[in-house]
C-alpha cells in the first residue's frame, strides 16, 4: 500500500464544522416515545369517549364511567406494543458499526460517524462500513454493494474509485476521501422517502375507522336530538336522567369492545411471534399479510443468506479431476486474506478432506486489472480467475461450456501454468484443468417457504439487482414459478412495459431500486395485496410502497425501520407462521365482531327512533356495560383467541355485518314490542321496561354466541354457562347496581311472548343471510 495521506488538519476540519460540512445522522429513525403516545391517546375515538364520560361525570353516577376502563385498556396495548418494537428496533441498529478510522493531521483516529467533514480521509479494512461516499485514494479492497444495488459480485476498488455510504470491505485495506456528507450520501438520498412512518393499509383497521368516522359524524347531532326530546318533552325526566340515557345511546353506538379486541387478538400474536423471533413493528401488519396474494421477494438475504458457496467444479474435457481439485484446495489455503470466493472454495474442501492443499511458495494477490490471483507450489503454479484474463484467445473452445454454466453461477477458470514472472505475470501458456461455479448460497428452507405460499395461493415473484440468468436459476432452484422465463429490467423503459412485465413473468433481474417500487405500484394497480420482502438500502422505497414489508434484522437500518415486520433471525421460513397468526387473528375477529357489531347497530337504530317516540331511552351506560361483558366482550375475547388457519374468504366489514343483522334487527324489534306493549297495554314503568329491554338484548346476544359457536367444544360450552351464568347473577344478585327491577308476572309473560319470537326470526334471518353470503363468496372465488 502507497504511503498513507496525512489527511486534514485539525483547522481544516474546525472550518468544514463551521460550514456544515458535518455528515450529520442521517438515518432513518424510528417514532419517538412521545410521538408514540400522542398518537395513541389523542384519537377521534378516545376523543368522543372523554366526552360522554364528562356528561356522566357531571351527573356524580360514576358507575356509569365504567366504559371507559375498556378505553384506557386499548390506550395501554396500543402504547406498550409500540414502544416494544421501537426498543428491539434501536437495538437492532446498535449493530451498524458507530465509529470510523480518519487520518487527521497525519495520525488515525477514531471518529464518531456523524463527526466525519467533507474531504476526511477514512481508512477502510475488511468488515468496516462505507460511513459516506468517498473515492479511494489509496490501497484496493473488494466492495460489497449488495444491500444499496442488490448486486451480490464483489466489486474491487482501485485509486480513482468510488465507495457507496452503506457498502462493506469485504477484503484489502484502503484509504478514501469523503466527497458526500449527511444528506447528500447515496444510502441517505435512497431511504429518504423511508423516513416517514408509514401507516398500514389494513381492512379491518380502514373498516373499524369508517365505522368510528360515521358514528362521529351522527353521534353528537342524534344525542342532542334525543337528550331535547326526553329532557324537554314536559314527561318529567329529570336532567341526570336525561344525560344517562342518551350517553347510554352514544356509548352503544361506538363498538369500544371491538378496538380494545382487535388490538388484544393482535397483540397477542405479536407474542406468539416473537417466541418465532418475529417482531412486529405494526399490529395490523400482521393481517396485512394473510391477506396477501402476491409476495415480491429479494434474492439476497431473502431467499439466499448473502454467503457464496461452491455449486460444481466441473474438469474440461481430458483435464485431471483430482488435480483440478487439488488446484482448488491448494490455491484456497494459500490466500493469506481470502475474499468471499477464496471463502467458499475454502469451506468446499474442508468438507472433503482426502484433497490435501500443498505449501505454497508463493503467491499473486487477485486484482482488478489481472482479474486472477495464483500461487506457485514445489514444481507447479495454478491460477484462479476469469476465464478470458487467464486463457487469453485460447478460452475462446471452452465459450460455449462456460456459458452453459453462468446460467445459474458465477463460473471461475481454473488453470496450471509454468510460474509467474517478477511482476506477477503468467509465464507460458496456462492449461484449463476446469471451473469452479460460486453461486450465493440457497437458504435450506427457501424452497419449502416458497411452496407453502404457492399452495395458498399466493403468487411468488423474484426481484434482484443480479444478472437475471443467475435469479432465475435461483429462482428454479426454490421452485418459482415462471423460473424459466426472466426479464432484464434494464430492457424496461416505461411504466407500460413495467406493468405488462409484472403480469405475465415472476423473475426479474437487474432491476433498478426505483424500478422495484414501479414494480410494486404496478402490480397494486392491477389490484393485488403485495408484500415485499429485503434487507438493503436498496430496497426501502418498494419496503415503504408495499402493503406489507419484510425486512432482514442482519439488513441496513433503512431497511428494517421502514418494514412492518422484522425477521429477527434472518429467517425467511418464519413468514408461513406469520400468515397463519394473521389467519388465526382475521377469522376469529370477523367472528367475534359480530357481536359487537350488533349492539352498535342496535344502539344507533334506537336513538334515532327513540327521538320520535314518546318514551324514555330504556338503557342506562351501566346496563350497556352488562350486555356488553356477557353477552360481547367474555365470549368474544374466548372465541378470538382459538385456533384457526382457514382461508380468508370475502371482505371483512361484509362479513361482518351479515351475522350482526340477525340480531340487531330482532333486537330492536324487541325492545319496540316491549316498550309498546308493556307501556301502552300493561301499563309498567321505566324500571320495568328497561328491565325487559335489557335481558331481552342478552337474550339475542346469547342466540347469536350459540350460531358461532357451532360446532360446539368443551370451551365454547364452558363459555355458554359463564355468559348465562353471569347474565342470570347481574340481574339478581346485582340488580341494584345495574338498575335491574323484580319481575312481576305480566313482566314475565311479556318477555317469554317477545324471546320466542325473537328466537324464531333470528333463526330464520340468520339462515337467509347465511345461505346468500355463502353464495355470493362463491361466486367471488
Amino acid at each position: 500500500m502507497a504511503e498513507e495521506p496525512r489527511g486534514l488538519t485539525a483547522a481544516e476540519v474546525a472550518e468544514r464544522v463551521a460550514r456544515g460540512d458535518v455528515n450529520a445522522d442521517v438515518d432513518v429513525k424510528t417514532r419517538s416515545v412521545r410521538q408514540i403516545v400522542r398518537e395513541n391517546v389523542c384519537t377521534l375515538f378516545n376523543a368522543i369517549n372523554v366526552i360522554l364520560a364528562v356528561f356522566v361525570l357531571f351527573t356524580g353516577s360514576y358507575k356509569n364511567m365504567l366504559f371507559m376502563i375498556v378505553i384506557v385498556s386499548n390506550v395501554i396495548i396500543g402504547i406498550v406494543q409500540e414502544i416494544r418494537s421501537k426498543i428491539t428496533t434501536d437495538r437492532l441498529s446498535i449493530v451498524a458499526g458507530s465509529h470510523a478510522t480518519v487520518v487527521r493531521d497525519g495520525a488515525r483516529k477514531e471518529v464518531a460517524l456523524h463527526d466525519i467533514v467533507r474531504d476526511d480521509v477514512v481508512v477502510l479494512g475488511r468488515g468496516d462500513q462505507v460511513p459516506a461516499d468517498a473515492v479511494v485514494v489509496s490501497g484496493e479492497a473488494d466492495v460489497n454493494e449488495s444491500l444499496l444495488t442488490g448486486e451480490s459480485n464483489l466489486i474491487k476498488k482501485a485509486p480513482g474509485a468510488e465507495l457507496m455510504s452503506g457498502s462493506f470491505v469485504n477484503a484489502g485495506t484502503v484509504c478514501a476521501r469523503v466527497v458526500h456528507v449527511g444528506h447528500e450520501n447515496y444510502a441517505a438520498k435512497i431511504s429518504a422517502e423511508a423516513k416517514q412512518h408509514k401507516k398500514v393499509n389494513s381492512e379491518i383497521m380502514n373498516s373499524l375507522n369508517g365505522i368510528i368516522k360515521f358514528v362521529s359524524c351522527v353521534i353528537f347531532p342524534v344525542g342532542a336530538l334525543l337528550f331535547a326530546r326526553m329532557f324537554f318533552s314536559g314527561e318529567g325526566v329529570a336532567l341526570d336522567q336525561a344525560i344517562l340515557s342518551t350517553v347510554a345511546a352514544l356509548v352503544g353506538m361506538i363498538p369500544e369492545g371491538l378496538i380494545l379486541l382487535t388490538s388484544t387478538v393482535l397483540a397477542v400474536a405479536v407474542v406468539r411471534l416473537a417466541k418465532s423471533k418475529v417482531l412486529v413493528q405494526q399490529l395490523y401488519c400482521i393481517e396485512t399479510l394473510a391477506r396477501v396474494d402476491t409476495l415480491c421477494l429479494d434474492k439476497t438475504g431473502t431467499i439466499t443468506t448473502g454467503a457464496m458457496e461452491v455449486a460444481a467444479v466441473v474438469p474440461v474435457e481430458g483435464a485431471d479431476a483430482g488435480e483440478l481439485d487439488r488446484a482448488l484446495a491448494s490455491l484456497a489455503a494459500a490466500d493469506d486474506d481470502p475474499n468471499e470466493t477464496a471463502q467458499a472454495v475454502a469451506a468446499y474442501y474442508a468438507a472433503r478432506p482426502a484433497v490435501r492443499p500443498l505449501a505454497p511458495v508463493r503467491t499473486v494477490p487477485f486484482s482488478s486489472d489481472k482479474k486472477w490471483s495464483g500461487a506457485a507450489f514445489e514444481g507447479r503454479a495454478y491460477v484462479m480467475g476469469a476465464g478470458r484474463f487467464v486463457m487469453g484467445d485460447a478460452f475462446d473452445a471452452f465459450e460455449g461450456q462456460a456459458g452453459e454454466l453462468a446460467a445459474t453461477a458465477r463460473v471461475l477458470a481454473v488453470a496450471r501454468a509454468e510460474g509467474f514472472d517478477a511482476d506477477g505475470a503468467i509465464v507460458g501458456a496456462p492449461a484449463l484443468l476446469g471451473f469452479v461455479c460460486i453461486h450465493d448460497q440457497i437458504r435450506a428452507t427457501a424452497a419449502q417457504t416458497i411452496g407453502y405460499f404457492k399452495d395458498q395461493g399466493v403468487t411468488v415473484n423474484v426481484i434482484s439487482g443480479d444478472d437475471p440468468r443467475t435469479v432465475a436459476g435461483i429462482a428454479a432452484q426454490v421452485g418459482v414459478d415462471g423460473a424459466d422465463e426472466y426479464v432484464d429490467a434494464t430492457t424496461l423503459e416505461t411504466p407500460e412495459q413495467v406493468a405488462d412485465a409484472v403480469r405475465r413473468y415472476h423473475v426479474f433481474g437487474r432491476v433498478k431500486p426505483e424500478q422495484k417500487k414501479q414494480f410494486v405500484i404496478a402490480l397494486q394497480e392491477q389490484g393485488h395485496v403485495v408484500a415485499m420482502t429485503g434487507d438493503g438500502v436498496n430496497d426501502t422505497l418498494a419496503l415503504k410502497q408495499a402493503d406489507c414489508s419484510v425486512a432482514m434484522a442482519a439488513g441496513s437500518d433503512a431497511a428494517r425501520n421502514v418494514a412492518q415486520l422484522v425477521l429477527v433471525d434472518n429467517d425467511f421460513a418464519s413468514m408461513p407462521k406469520v400468515v397463519a397468526e394473521g389467519r388465526r387473528s382475521i377469522n376469529n375477529l370477523q367472528r367475534s365482531a359480530s357481536l359487537f357489531l350488533v349492539k352498535t347497530l342496535l344502539s344507533m337504530s334506537l336513538a334515532v327512533l327513540f327521538v320520535l317516540l314518546p318514551w324514555q331511552y330504556p338503557f342506562q351506560p351501566i346496563q350497556m356495560t352488562l350486555i356488553s361483558a356477557f353477552t360481547i366482550g367474555i365470549p368474544s375475547f374466548v372465541l378470538a383467541l382459538e385456533p384457526n388457519r382457514d382461508r380468508i374468504r370475502g371482505r371483512f366489514l361484509e362479513n361482518v355485518i351479515v351475522k350482526s343483522i340477525p340480531g340487531a334487527v330482532c333486537a330492536v324489534l324487541g325492545v319496540l314490542a316491549v316498550n309498546a306493549v308493556g307501556r301502552l297495554a300493561l301499563g309498567l314503568g321505566y324500571g320495568q321496561v328497561s328491565t325487559l329491554c335489557v335481558l331481552l338484548v342478552a337474550w339475542v346476544g346469547v342466540m347469536l354466541i350459540v350460531r358461532l359457536s357451532v360446532p360446539f367444544t368443551p370451551i365454547r360450552s364452558a363459555l355458554l354457562v359463564v355468559v348465562v351464568g353471569g347474565t342470570v347473577l347481574g340481574a339478581t344478585l346485582f340488580h341494584g347496581l345495574f338498575g335491574i327491577v323484580p319481575f312481576t308476572v305480566p313482566m314475565a309473560v311479556l318477555f317469554a311472548a317477545c324471546a320466542v319470537a325473537a328466537a324464531a326470526l333470528f333463526h330464520w334471518l340468520y339462515g337467509v343471510l347465511g345461505r346468500w353470503h355463502e353464495a355470493r363468496l362463491a361466486r367471488e372465488a
